[in-house]
């Protein structure tokens, strides 16, 4: 699996409530988070999120375990999220919904264009190529369906 994308570089400990603020939870309407993602941390970063790739700092989605979070970030458009470490709620929401969530580090500049490759295990960025922790062919095989969802309507058709 091979991601490329434009880098959103954000801070350490952003939680979930700096993904999606709590007051926007009321609706289950998935434009309305996407509308409100990162409101709190940087109200303009949204319009820089499509196509995206964040690069975040260390333990990315802590907080609270809502996995309004995670969708709130797919729907604004995110491809990827890449940092050292995550909250492991975030992490596995991530994958269990199909928005990939790399472990590794690597120097970027807003928006430098990044390429994750999960199968090579690699993230470049700015002309460095670093590696990432490796994801499990099972969390990969989620990946690849699109969220734990899909995988299990895909085998159960």
């Amino acid at each position: 699996m091979r991601i490329e994308g434009r880098a959103v570089v954000v801070g350490e400990d952003i939680d979930t409530d700096q993904i999606i603020a709590g007051r926007y939870l009321r609706t289950k309407d998935r434009q309305i988070w996407a509308g409100h993602v990162f409101e709190d941390y940087d109200p303009k970063l949204r319009e820089r999120l499509r196509g995206s790739i964040i690069i975040a700092g260390k333990n990315f989605g802590c907080g609270s375990s809502r996995e309004q979070a995670v969708i709130a970030l797919q729907e604004g458009g995110v491809l990827a999220v890449v940092a050292p470490s995550f909250a492991r709620i975030f992490f596995r929401n991530a994958i269990n919904i199909g928005l990939p969530a790399i472990e590794g580090e690597c120097e970027c500049r807003d928006g430098e264009g990044v390429v994750v490759d999960i199968d090579e295990g690699f993230i470049e960025c700015g002309g460095n190529k670093t590696e990432i922790k490796p994801i499990s062919n099972k969390m990969q095989e989620i990946l690849l369906a699109g969220g734990l969802v899909s995988l299990w309507r895909l085998r159960n058709q």
